[in-house]
């Protein structure tokens, strides 16, 4: 008699969370969303790197950093002024887990 996969039917979330990846997994895609949506909005707007940096009063490479869905070492206060810098506010709440 063939096993039965005891993941089926389950959710993503509940894997990783069996698996002890999902606050990590969850930090990587809310950076990875918040850099994608910041692109976008340069985009929308035209917006050269350089003048994104200026704009934010930052250097180029702070900018790269803040771009970058990898780099997760970026400050509540570089993300609000990136947001402020393409008419965005940044919006955060806390959740009972």
């Amino acid at each position: 008699m063939a096993k039965k996969n005891p993941h089926l039917g389950s959710t993503l979330e509940s894997l990783l969370r069996e698996d002890g990846t999902y606050a990590e997994v969850k930090n990587q895609t809310i950076k990875s969303v918040l850099a994608y949506k910041l692109e976008e909005a340069m985009k929308a707007q035209n917006l050269s790197k350089a003048r994104m940096a200026e704009r934010m009063e930052t250097s180029r490479s702070q900018l790269d950093r803040l771009l970058d869905p990898e780099n997760e070492g970026v400050t509540l206060h570089t993300l609000k002024r990136a947001a402020a810098a393409v008419g965005m506010r940044l919006e955060l709440e806390l959740h009972q887990s």
